[in-house]
């Protein structure tokens, strides 16, 4: 059976089961459960919901392994680190991984003990550093340079070294690629972005092809209350049935977004796996189905950013990605990541491409002016 049909009927009842072709959300804190709570699947709306099972089944099929949901991204990235990491150990990050888990690196780990070391994501720089690591993590393609490691070739690295290795699959997603094929022991995603794509849900997740692991991250999410609610829960199971119709939209318009702009004498340089000129782009051809649905650029500097993004009239500033409506920021004006001022992060929507194109070109025309 095709994949996308696959993901399109994850989780929801069989074919020649009677009863609601999709069945509702479960709004429930107590279960009534006499006698050995041992003798019961559902005890309490902390520890397990119904709704949360049929999207985590969903989220199985499409990473490749079992699937834990989370209340948010972080909340699934606060889980992994919780639970593979102690004092004295050692994570490997990114030096452009997303900047709040950094933060949490450098504040959380820290001080209970756990020593952090940064390298490139470009060139697999992250292997020269994995003496004595017990974490390594990765992201691929990286926000927001989009630049692009061989999950592979890093995964055997870190294990011969000892390590563990988690892949932030957020910006490529599980329908684009799957680090758990790959060897990577843990994948994590922002289900905010591109999984659910309609900037209305605030969710995440990990998967694992290792039972115990699951399991230990189920038992974290119990005892820290990191639990989704079954109301957004259902709404992003029902939003990933057209992950498919909407990723490979976005692909194809981020493909033809980034195309226009590398020729474009407006715009300095241009960030995205599917050009060839990208120094990623052969790793990202093989461990990646397509090249995603963000595109990032560069404007000489703020002012001409600034124009840009005022001239815009389809395009929302706006910041995350992923969403079927086509966003845009000027991405320093968070700080924390060694960009420039000019630096646009691009999210290719659902829009017809031809309007997505024409609305840039006239922000492009006023950037110049």
């Amino acid at each position: 059976m095709h994949r996308d049909t696959q993901i399109l009927n994850a989780g929801y009842r069989p074919v020649k089961e009677p009863g609601p072709m999709v069945a509702g959300p479960q709004f429930v804190s107590t279960y009534v459960t006499p006698g050995d709570p041992a003798q019961h699947r559902l005890t309490y709306g902390r520890f397990e919901n119904p709704t949360w099972q049929a999207w985590e089944e969903s989220l199985g099929v499409l990473e490749g392994g079992d699937a834990v949901s989370f209340a948010s991204g972080m909340a699934a990235t606060s889980a992994v680190l919780g639970t593979c990491l102690g004092p004295g150990d050692t994570v490997v990050l990114p030096e452009e991984s997303y900047y709040t888990i950094r933060t949490l690196a450098s504040t959380w780990l820290e001080k209970i003990g756990v020593r952090m070391r940064l390298a490139p994501t470009r060139g697999n720089g992250q292997a020269n550093v994995l003496e004595g690591a017990r974490l390594l993590w990765l992201e691929t393609p990286s926000n927001p340079h989009l630049d692009v490691c061989d999950i592979a070739a890093l995964v055997e690295a870190a294990h011969a070294a000892g390590a563990v290795v988690v892949a932030d699959n957020t910006t490529a997603t599980g329908y684009l690629q799957q680090p758990l094929a790959l060897g990577a022991d843990y994948v994590v995603a922002s289900d905010t972005k591109a999984v659910t794509g309609h900037a209305d849900i605030i969710l995440g997740h990990v998967a694992s092809r290792d039972r115990e692991r699951v399991t230990a991250l189920r038992d974290w999410r119990t005892r820290h209350g990191a639990i989704p609610g079954p109301m957004e829960v259902w709404l992003a199971h029902r939003s990933l049935a057209t992950m498919p119709l909407r990723v490979t939209c976005q692909c194809a318009y981020a493909a033809r977004l980034a195309s226009m702009l590398s020729t474009h004498p407006a715009v300095t340089a241009v960030h995205y796996p599917g050009l060839a000129t990208h120094p990623g782009h052969e790793v990202a051809k093989r461990q990646m189905r397509a090249f995603g649905g963000v595109v990032s650029f560069e404007l000489p500097g703020r002012a001409h950013a600034e124009r840009f993004l005022g001239a815009l009239r389809l395009v929302r500033e706006a910041t995350s990605f992923g969403g079927v409506h086509s966003t845009a920021e000027r991405r320093a004006r968070w700080g924390g990541d060694a960009i420039g001022d000019g630096f646009i992060r691009f999210s290719v929507g659902c829009e017809a491409a031809e309007d997505i194109l024409e609305d840039v070109e006239e922000g492009l025309r006023a950037a110049e002016a």
